[in-house]
């Protein structure tokens, strides 16, 4: 272990300057310049910086990513600006490029599949399993009505504890049983309701067993093992769709038929071979996460349930689907999406609000159908570029500006390098040697 590497008690207890000033002079080269480095992103407003800390443990800086917008998004026949926060080259470009694309053929189309959000108790049970079963109506009664002061709120808007069912693991492990309840959380993604109230759960089931005189015998013992939401939410899912006729379905007035054929075969590749399907979903979730993201939502909880979404028959498969028929070509994703626009950190956050903002201040519902499409829209740019001119072209022509950053090549020397690589293949050793070429001449 380097000598300056050490452990440190009390970490959490300092200050924030004093937590940075000691990562700087223990892990890394140049002190000073880290702390410069570091402070440089602090917020100018103190009010404003105590509420960024206060959304994680330890901070010593604020962390800066690209804010985009993606324009002319027809979604249900009203027009969206989508804000996208990602730092990758050429998503927010390809989402605007699709949006424009299907925008004079209908645009998108989003429908809500359900809504209902997923909990469970994991509890060990050592007694007579037909004997929990016969008491579990009157457990689903007590529950409900120990619950009823978390629930009260969230039913007024409409929500609360839809269904419960008592299911029994013990051919897979030793006495293990499970409550699995849904919840319908409207507008707020719902994580501390959820969990609020299936915790309340375990309590009510353990005092039931004990108080209960059925459950006197020796051997019936309940442990909860845990109380917690899943993230698997199969039945919170969103459909986004685009068609038009084949004659319309065209690319650069080439022949139409082959290219959507070619498109509907990359496709069902994807459903096919787990390998591509991962790419192919990792392209669906560069729209979704950036707008996930924007709007302060848990972009890690949405990939976890799309990716188990994708596997749900058994193999990974692409969360997309497209067929050619009867003259029409139809392209479309259904993906789980648990996301909110009320509570956490979307009314926290001042980017977050302002992105609500710009999108009409949605419901949780329409966010779905917006995220969603997003998502649409940068596979469709994706299989595009793919079954075309290739995806390194497009996607080296917006990363050629980071290139020329990395080289810090001058402004002038900028635009050379931009007209010279316009009808060329760009790569970070073209480039590099171009402007090798180009000093070179100048000295």
């Amino acid at each position: 272990m380097n000598k300056k590497h050490q452990l440190i008690k009390g970490f959490s207890k300092q200050s924030k300057a004093a937590k940075l000033e000691w990562v700087a002079n223990n892990y890394t080269p140049d002190a000073d310049a880290t702390v410069e480095d570091m402070k440089g992103f602090w917020h100018s407003d103190e009010k404003l910086q105590k509420i960024l800390d206060g959304f994680s443990e330890n901070t010593i800086s604020n962390y800066m990513m690209p804010y985009g917008i993606a324009p002319n998004f027809i979604i249900n026949d009203k027009v969206y600006a989508i804000p996208m926060v990602i730092e990758e080259s050429s998503v927010v470009a390809a989402a605007a490029s699709a949006a424009k694309y299907w925008s004079d053929k209908g645009g998108f189309k989003a429908e809500i599949l359900g809504t209902k959000k997923v909990g469970q108790v994991h509890f060990s049970w050592k007694g007579d399993s037909e004997k929990l079963f016969q008491h579990f109506d009157k457990i689903k009664e007590v529950l409900h009505h120990d619950t009823e002061p978390i629930t009260r709120n969230m039913r007024k808007r409409g929500g609360g504890i839809l269904e419960m069912e008592l299911l029994d693991f013990t051919d897979l492990e030793p006495n293990y049983y499970q409550i699995r309840a849904t919840f319908e959380t409207c507008d707020s993604m719902g994580a501390n309701f959820i969990n609020s109230v299936l915790e309340a759960f375990g309590q009510s089931l353990k005092i039931y067993v004990i108080e209960n005189d059925d459950f006197q015998e020796e051997e019936e013992e309940l442990t909860v093992i845990m109380a917690i939401l899943s993230n698997y939410t199969p039945e919170c899912v969103v459909r986004a769709s685009v068609e038009c006729p084949l004659e319309a379905f065209n690319i650069n007035g080439k022949d139409n038929s082959a290219f959507a054929k070619k498109f509907e075969k990359a496709v069902k590749i994807a459903r096919l071979d787990p390998y591509r399907a991962t790419t192919h979903n990792k392209g669906i979730f560069n729209g979704i996460d950036a707008v996930v993201l924007a709007t302060a939502n848990d972009f890690r909880a949405i990939e976890a349930c799309g990716h188990a979404y994708a596997a749900r028959d058994g193999q990974y498969r692409s969360l997309s689907q497209c067929e050619i028929k009867d003259g029409k070509f139809r392209f479309w994703l259904d993906i789980p999406l648990a996301v909110g626009t009320v509570g956490g950190l979307t009314s926290l956050h001042p980017l977050a609000k302002r992105t609500l903002e710009i999108l009409g201040n949605p419901s949780a519902e329409e966010l779905m159908q917006i995220i969603a499409v997003v998502g649409l829209a940068q596979n469709f740019a994706a299989l595009r570029s793919l079954v075309t001119t290739g995806i390194q072209k497009g996607h080296m022509k917006m990363h050629l500006q980071n290139i020329l950053n990395h080289l810090e090549a001058s402004e002038m020397e900028g635009e050379k390098v931009l007209k010279h690589f316009e009808d060329k293949t760009v790569s970070f050793t073209a480039v590099r040697e171009y402007l090798q070429t180009l000093r070179k001449e100048y000295v």
